[in-house]
């Protein structure tokens, strides 16, 4: 009875040990099914990702108001939107950064800049900053193209020129939308994402 009492505490043991090491799910590669989120927007109502993603997928960008590549990159969203939202991939746009840090990236300043360019897609808030850090994104503005399934299918860049639109050689959202209507993996998959470091709140204490 002593033995099998051992051998019931030393497997509990053990497997307590190989649960301590289990690696954190850690943030979303290409291929990952993503979670779903809901954030206010800045019509004041919360959307969800899941009951706003069209019918083919989602264009998914954190984007700001005071960056200087994200405004370059405004009406360039825009297009995206009104060029594919009907063909079943609208843009949802979330603002990652802490306003403390970044006073122009507030909420009220958000309703503001939405108002200057009437953007035709939900801009949304990552208040808490728990959303952004699941993507693993860094920049602003940098894409996350899902497809119906919410699966990620490509991350980074929304092109291959932030200065100039008229001298870009490379769609890569457009593109990788694209592969996915044909039914291909989008090619390239990942993008070196080209703007402003999110400003993370920093930590009390």
């Amino acid at each position: 009875m002593k033995n099998l009492k051992f051998t019931s505490l030393l497997a509990m043991s053990l497997v307590l040990v190989l649960f301590s090491f289990m690696p954190d799910k850690g943030v979303y590669e290409i291929g990952d099914k993503v979670e779903d989120f809901k954030l206010k927007g800045v019509d004041d109502q919360w959307v969800s990702l899941s009951e706003y993603m069209g019918e083919e997928g989602v264009i998914l960008v954190f984007t700001c108001n005071t960056c200087p590549y994200a405004q370059l990159y405004e009406d360039r969203l825009i297009e995206l939107h009104n060029t594919f939202s009907s063909q079943g991939f609208p843009v949802l746009a979330v603002n990652p950064n802490d306003p403390n840090m970044k006073p122009g990236d507030s909420f009220d300043a958000m309703k503001d800049r939405n108002a200057e360019k009437n953007f035709p897609y939900p801009y949304l808030m990552d208040t808490e900053q728990k959303v952004f850090p699941q993507y693993g994104a860094t920049r602003t503005p940098e894409i996350f193209l899902l497809d119906k399934n919410m699966t990620l299918q490509y991350t980074g860049a929304i092109d291959d020129n932030p200065q100039d639109p008229s001298s870009v050689g490379t769609e890569y959202v457009a593109d990788a939308i694209n592969a996915i209507k044909a039914g291909k993996t989008p090619d390239p998959t990942k993008t070196k994402a080209i703007g402003c470091g999110i400003k993370v709140k920093k930590e009390q204490g």
